[in-house]
């Protein structure tokens, strides 16, 4: 049998179905005893160091934390109160003791929501 060159073997592929083609590479797999899967994303090498080639992923949890009450304690409580379901000592106790956290895993909206009402009242507030 006369040896095919790549362009040869390229062309008689061309002409193969899917399915012969899907039978080829299950023959050829077990006759070499190797595995035709599709190489893995590789980390690509730069001078400063080694880059990943997936992006981190977005961030979809936030935590809203309390960071200082500000002039006005009272209507932060208040507004604690309205954000989570802890009674008056409970709120006071979260805002006497800040930095604290009082929404945590919560959507981006959410979290927005609810630094812009405890800011209107005076406190200053971090989302994380």
């Amino acid at each position: 049998m006369a040896k095919l060159s790549q362009d040869e073997l390229l062309a008689q592929f061309e002409e193969m179905t899917l399915i012969e083609l899907s039978d080829f590479v299950k023959k050829f797999e077990e006759k070499f005893d190797v595995e035709a899967a599709a190489p893995a994303a590789a980390v690509v090498a730069a001078p400063g160091g080694p880059v990943a080639a997936e992006a981190e992923p977005e961030q979809d949890e936030f935590d809203v934390v309390l960071t200082g009450a500000g002039d006005k304690k009272i209507q932060v409580i208040k507004v604690v109160r309205e954000l989570t379901s802890l009674g008056l000592k409970e709120a006071k106790e979260l805002v006497d003791g800040t930095p604290k956290p009082v929404l945590e895993k919560v959507a981006k909206d959410a979290a927005d929501k609810a630094k812009e009402s405890l800011e209107g009242a005076g406190a200053s507030v971090e989302v994380k």
